[in-house]
């Protein structure tokens, strides 16, 4: 089985420019066959502007995991980052996008890919 690429190397890399619930879809696109038109849709929810202001990793983890007929990874993702709302993960835990971005995407791994 092809190692899987982890979100995180296609958070902001040329010539896409994904964001961070894009990044998140990107790198489990081949274990879940999320299709690149369902990606380009979540351009909506980077930057803060996922529904309720939460993360956009956050959000986008949160959907597979849904799909998956998982819980949501917002509790563990909070106690890691220190936060689940964009505004307030980058002024008060003062985490970057892309780690936000590595630390769902590991918590996803843990409980989506066999």
């Amino acid at each position: 089985m092809k190692q899987r690429t982890k979100s995180e190397k296609f958070f902001h890399q040329k010539p896409e420019n994904w964001n961070c619930a894009q990044s998140i879809l990107k790198g489990f696109q081949q274990e879940l066959n999320i299709p690149e038109s369902r990606i380009v849709e979540f351009k909506a929810f980077g930057g803060g502007r996922a529904p309720n202001g939460i993360c956009g990793a956050l959000y986008a983890g949160d959907i597979l995991m849904k799909e998956q007929g998982k819980n949501s990874l917002a509790k563990e993702f909070n106690e890691k980052v220190g936060g689940t709302l964009c505004l307030q993960i980058k002024q008060e835990a003062k985490t970057s996008c892309k780690d936000c971005v590595a630390i769902a995407d590991e918590i996803l791994e843990k409980y989506i890919v066999k």
